[in-house]
């Protein structure tokens, strides 16, 4: 499995930066596409093609019902949310749902403060985690796995870091939900969006914010990457507005790039069987983590994360206790 890894992250080669205020990108070219046929979360949501539901009528926390009624496989990425029933969740991983099937997913509350139906029916908003929380959570999900072989999060650290957040961007809401932070940021993330391009023959990219190396994301096949290209762009912008630092002046570098993928290259690999069909792979060294999902040999999604030292949303904080007590016993 660490050769299909290797081979993957060899083949591509990083494209020229694109840069705007604190952010900045390096695309991933390959000439190589999957020959896997499927449709992404949003196609097969907006075509009525998957439907996505509370695992039972009076809800679980940490899992959801998918049922796919297309022949088609279905992938669906690691942070992206799902918005409505009792309380919006993220993804805990990358899934791939088998055609004409139902499966139970790992997931993750990112409103503490609704457990109220809202819709029987869950749907898709275009977000993702921001970049940080997903380091968190990978390292999270990293644990669980070992000691547990369940893709769980730490739901409490979760919480925590999304009031964190809030708090820092004015985007406290009652149900302190994730998507108030996007709401409220609307502006400046379509602002950052304009400024960014795909180009022809990119898989992937590795993000910087303030000069330093955030992570990366790329795909098995180019079509992938620009279907999720702007929730993806808006996922590490949400972090550059947070921590941008008007003062300082930002310097980008290729180095941290080649770095970046090096430390993958040389991180120890663990796989197991993913949620849905084919080979979770989890990396990790003293400088990245990382998870890729592989299908018949082929990397279909792969996140690799630089390791923030004192990484302000991987803390805790004591103020979300109630909420935290509250919810890991549902």
């Amino acid at each position: 499995m660490k050769e299909i890894l290797n081979n993957y992250l060899e083949e591509v080669k990083i494209g020229g930066r694109q840069v705007y205020k604190n952010l900045a990108m390096f695309p991933l070219l390959s000439n190589r596409a999957i020959d896997l046929d499927y449709l992404t979360l949003d196609e097969a949501l907006g075509e009525g093609l998957v439907e996505i539901t509370e695992k039972t009528e009076g809800g679980s926390v940490p899992e959801l019902q998918v049922v796919n009624k297309s022949p088609k496989m279905v992938l669906i990425l690691d942070g992206e949310e799902l918005a409505g029933a009792k309380q919006n969740r993220i993804v805990n991983t990358t899934i791939l749902v088998a055609g004409l099937t139902g499966l139970i997913i790992p997931v993750s509350c990112v409103e503490a403060g609704r457990w109220s139906y809202d819709s029987p029916r869950f749907s898709s908003q275009e977000r993702i985690l921001p970049n940080r929380l997903r380091a968190g959570k990978a390292e999270q999900v990293q644990a669980s796995l070992r000691t547990s072989q369940k893709f769980r999060s730490d739901q409490g650290a979760i919480w925590d870091a999304i009031e964190a957040k809030a708090d820092r961007l004015d985007a406290r809401s009652p149900s302190m939900a994730m998507s108030v932070m996007y709401q409220r940021e609307s502006a400046n993330l379509e602002d950052y969006s304009r400024h960014f391009r795909p180009i022809e023959g990119q898989v992937g990219a590795v993000f910087l914010i303030n000069g330093q190396v955030a992570g990366l994301d790329s795909f098995g096949r180019p079509d992938t990457f620009l279907k999720v290209f702007k929730k993806l762009i808006q996922s590490y912008a949400l972090d550059a507005v947070d921590f941008q630092d008007p003062d300082k002046k930002v310097k980008v570098s290729k180095t941290g790039v080649s770095d970046l993928i090096q430390s993958a290259l040389s991180a120890g690999l663990e796989s197991r069987p993913s949620v849905g069909l084919g080979t979770d792979l989890r990396l990790e060294s003293r400088k990245v983590i990382g998870f890729a999902l592989a299908l018949d040999g082929q990397v279909v999604h792969l996140s690799i994360f630089a390791r923030q030292k004192g990484n302000q949303e991987h803390q805790h904080n004591s103020r979300m206790g109630s909420f935290s007590s509250r919810r890991r016993n549902r």
